[in-house]
């Protein structure tokens, strides 16, 4: 039977979970040079990750950003890797690392990080890194810094294994992805296309799980306009601009759908600059995140259609839908990727959870560039975007050795 193109349901989750249970081999033994190598690792792995958490880099902060990369690229080039800097295609964000390594088998893989965080300049300061009952904390510390840190350490054990059954292995390191990759998702599209497989190094979810379908994102603005007046004075002269935009709030909380899990939701208001003014302009902005293509094409109508009808006389509306992430759906190239993950854990006697989320990823525009993409491999952890954002330190050794032979399982295929 064809699988579905449209949303992932948590039913849908559980039933390819357990499908991709029952169709796994018996439980192999792990491999023991790799999973002494991942041991080995445990300790600089936090070394490093603890340097990188300890760089202010949020999308905004270019200089972080690039003083990240350095770092990075300085990793890499000891690795041998050929290392490019790609200027992100928007102006004020950090620049993209792509690292090439080359060997002699027959699969182009290709790793996906981000370099940016959601957390200002002076984060760090606030809450340095620390490690305290078995998880590490810090701005980044699994979002996406783990990650990163992750793939270097894969790649030194390949290196230290001498494995070069691969044709090549490219890491692509995004400046800007935490506000959509505006900057970078050509280039990620574009290196998607040249392989033949994408590991998308997003946290680990917190039930040890991977990310096999994501929902797309979209930004709505609505913007009012209105006539400024004395607010003592003469408020009737005026056309409030604010009271016009809280109906119109209150109608797009509307249009989502529990059905097809559809989220609209108004996150940011802006009205007026003094008290005793009758605000002349008003915007909202939102958050918009879909499983379906079909979604954010009806959102945008019927923004459209409540713009059209205007609650206080005399104001007009204008919406906006802009869309970031392309939903990530459920296909075959993921499914296999995903048994092939489960077998590998399997190895040293652990389970992984496979889940459908919210979050939007780059992994949305490699899978929508036709590339089998599988996401979640990095660190596992929680509180994402949060202050009380953790990274579990027990799950280096497991991922690390997930991460390595899942390269190495797909490096000379076919």
């Amino acid at each position: 039977m064809p699988l579905p193109r449209n949303r992932l349901s948590r039913l849908a989750v559980a039933t390819l979970a357990a499908s991709v249970a029952l169709a796994l081999p018996a439980q192999a033994e792990p491999n023991a040079t790799v999973l002494k190598q991942a041991e080995t690792y445990k300790q600089p792995v936090l070394t490093l990750l603890e340097k990188l958490v300890s760089i202010d880099s949020g999308t905004a902060d270019a200089k972080g950003v690039d003083a990240v990369a350095e770092v990075v690229k300085a990793e890499l080039s000891a690795l041998g890797a050929k290392v490019e800097t790609v200027p992100s295609s928007v102006p004020d964000k950090g620049a993209n690392v792509v690292a090439t390594l080359s060997g002699s088998g027959n699969a182009r893989i290709l790793l996906v990080a981000h370099m940016d965080t959601v957390f200002p300049a002076g984060e760090v300061a606030k809450r340095p890194f620390k490690i305290e009952g078995g998880r590490a904390t810090g701005p980044g510390v699994m979002d996406d810094k783990g990650g990163i840190v992750l793939a270097l350490y894969a790649l030194h054990a390949l290196r230290d294994l001498g494995y070069t059954n691969y044709r090549t292995i490219t890491l692509l390191l995004n400046s800007n992805e935490e506000t959509g990759s505006a900057g970078s998702h050509e280039l990620i599209s574009a290196q998607a296309r040249q392989h033949d497989v994408v590991f998308n190094l997003e946290p680990g979810r917190p039930t040890d799980g991977l990310v096999i379908a994501r929902k797309g994102a979209a930004q709505l603005q609505v913007d009012v306009k209105g006539r400024g007046a004395h607010a003592g004075v003469a408020p009737d002269s005026g056309r409030n601009a604010a009271t016009e935009l809280a109906h119109q709030v209150l109608a797009i909380g509307s249009l989502g759908d529990r059905a097809k899990e559809t989220t609209v939701n108004v996150t940011t208001l802006k009205a007026g600059t003094v008290v005793n003014v009758i605000p002349d302009a008003a915007t909202a902005q939102g958050d918009m995140r879909a499983y379906v293509s079909e979604e954010f094409d009806r959102v945008e109508r019927d923004l459209s259609g409540l713009a059209k009808t205007t609650h206080v006389p005399d104001t007009s509306v204008t919406t906006k839908l802009t869309r970031t992430f392309p939903p990530m759906p459920r296909n075959a190239g993921t499914d296999g990727l995903a048994a092939k993950a489960q077998a590998i854990y399997a190895e040293i006697g652990r389970k992984l959870t496979l889940e459908s989320s919210g979050g939007a990823a780059d992994s949305s525009f490699t899978a929508a560039a036709g590339t089998p993409t599988i996401d979640g491999l990095g660190i596992v952890g929680g509180g994402i975007h949060s202050k009380d954002e953790y990274a579990e330190v027990e799950s280096i050794v497991p991922r690390l050795y997930l991460l390595t032979r899942l390269i190495m399982e797909t490096g000379g295929a076919n």
